[in-house]
């Protein structure tokens, strides 16, 4: 252990350090399997994001459509 590296048993700072912990412990300290993870997580994650927004944008259309008002002749 260097003078940079914290105590193995210390708690991780915060959120990035605990999602990080986390998925070191899973692929048992594969920092490159780790990484790859945490990479092919977060893009899942942002797919899933935007197919949920394309969803809503396509809902909220169709309601401003329906009800419209058909122009008076």
């Amino acid at each position: 252990m260097t003078r940079a590296d914290p105590p193995r048993n210390a708690a991780p700072a915060g959120p990035v350090e605990a999602i990080a912990a986390a998925y070191l412990q899973i692929t048992e300290g594969d920092a490159g399997l780790a990484l790859k993870c945490a990479i092919t997580d977060a893009l899942a994650d942002l797919l899933e994001a935007e197919r949920r927004t394309r969803q809503r944008s396509r809902l909220i259309s169709k309601g401003y459509v329906r009800g419209a008002r058909l122009p008076e002749e």
